[in-house]
């Protein structure tokens, strides 16, 4: 059976469905898939209707190219200079940051239906926080993790303080948040951040193995699964992506975010003066 490719009105983002698999793959492999606001949009109409179509059974969100998800495009808010905000009003960009959230990051972790990230390269930034909206990862041996955040004098968005803490305990998510280390494939498997190493040219055959497994399984049960292990988690997502959307605009008007900004783009590292 062949895929069927579906238009996602972006070549950000491409989409197929194949055998109740859902594949969407995040498409700026020039900029190790940094976010558009072109992806992000595309992203949240596919989850939408993803949720609701009986066709889906399981989605899959993977990168093309050799990376995941680089986070936000750096290089586009250096080069704009108008941290998180731009032309809209602080209040304005909270509640877009909000709604943005909810249907992406938000949308995978409540979806009733298996969620899969494919890691074939980085997960930085927002990017890592989208695969850790997912129910599973895979990683490619040569792929790693990183919060990033703290290069870029950003505080976090798109879930990812709510999803680590809740996978690796507060004590290690806040060296991992602070710090910005890199997170090797075999350490996130140790860690319980992976579910599978495998080697690169394996990655894309034990992605189908494991979404297919899950397109051929109880979707009910499945449904009723993830509700109740969802439930059994402590906390609120909602008010941890709410939260992080206000920190996050606010610290885009930060000097230190602009600072780090201009120094990714001169590649030297960034001077912070915690204003």
């Amino acid at each position: 059976m062949t895929a069927l490719a579906i238009d996602t009105g972006t070549g950000d983002l491409l989409a197929s469905l194949d055998e109740g698999v859902l594949t969407l793959t995040l498409n700026r492999p020039e900029a190790r898939n940094a976010m558009s606001r072109a992806m992000i949009d595309g992203l949240a109409r596919q989850l939408a209707a993803a949720e609701v179509d009986p066709e889906v059974k399981c989605l899959v969100l993977t990168g093309a190219g050799k990376g995941f998800c680089a986070g936000g495009d750096v290089k586009g808010m250096a080069a704009r200079g108008d941290g998180t905000v731009g032309d809209n009003t602080i209040d304005g960009a909270i509640h877009l940051q909000r709604i943005n959230q909810r249907a992406t990051a938000g949308k995978l972790f409540k979806m009733p239906k298996p969620t899969i990230a494919a890691l074939p390269g980085a997960a930085a930034g927002a990017g890592l926080s989208l695969a850790l909206a997912c129910d599973l990862r895979i990683m490619a041996s040569t792929a790693i993790m990183t919060t990033a955040f703290a290069r870029v004098g950003f505080s976090g968005d798109y879930g990812g303080t709510y999803f680590l803490s809740q996978l690796v305990g507060s004590a290690k998510a806040r060296e991992l948040y602070y710090l910005s280390d890199r997170v090797s494939a075999d350490e996130a498997l140790r860690l319980g951040l992976a579910n599978w190493v495998c080697a690169p040219d394996e990655l894309a055959a034990k992605t189908r193995e494991i979404a297919r497994r899950l397109a051929h399984g109880p979707t009910v049960a499945y449904r009723y699964m993830k509700e109740n292990l969802n439930r059994a988690m402590a906390g609120e997502v909602d008010d941890c992506l709410d939260l992080e959307a206000t920190h996050h605009i606010h610290c885009g008007q930060t000097e230190d975010h602009r600072e780090a900004t201009k120094a990714f783009v001169d590649k030297r590292e960034p001077v912070f003066k915690g204003r």
